[in-house]
């Protein structure tokens, strides 16, 4: 009786593993952590919080889905109401580390003329757009193994001549 034990035991611990493991993967889509990744970088500049929006969600994931056969980083449009922000990759790629490449262009901003300097950093202003407050991300595993990320942003951020913080 007491082997009948340990092999129900190791069973439960190892279903325990898969089910932890299975969970990890998609720990870092959950809107809680694509508000969380924007917040981080908005805090450093002073910038109130953004909140996730249902609303706005919906239209990034049904954009998201369109996007399921091809990848193309290609941009909605937005309805005109939304800003925009799109990340791809070959393998998977989460949320969070689709905010990290769009935070990690803050190098390339200079707050003091207001440009990009040596690359591209409007991913990064959209993401601190001070009068940008809701938000809402999809995501999909394309046809082709690759992930597209899209988080929109309410109402838009990136006005030439203005700043965003």
């Amino acid at each position: 009786m007491g082997s009948g034990i340990k092999v129900s035991f190791s069973v439960l611990c190892l279903l325990g593993l898969v089910i932890v493991g299975d969970h990890a993967a998609y720990a870092q889509d959950s809107p809680t952590d694509f508000v969380n990744a924007h917040n981080a970088a908005r805090s450093q500049v002073g910038v109130p919080n953004i909140v996730w929006d249902d609303t706005v969600a919906a239209f990034a994931q049904n954009y998201a889905n369109q996007r399921k056969g091809d990848c193309k980083l290609v941009h909605s449009g937005g309805d005109g109401k939304y800003g925009e922000n799109l990340a791809g990759s070959t393998g998977n790629l989460s949320g969070t580390n689709a905010v990290k490449l769009w935070v990690d262009e803050k190098s390339k901003y200079d707050y003091n003329s207001n440009t990009c300097v040596g690359g591209e950093c409007r991913h990064y202003t959209q993401v601190v757009w001070k009068n940008s407050v809701r938000l809402g991300c999809g995501k999909v595993r394309c046809d082709n193994g690759g992930t597209f990320i899209t988080c929109n942003y309410a109402p838009p951020g990136n006005y030439v001549g203005q700043r965003p913080y």
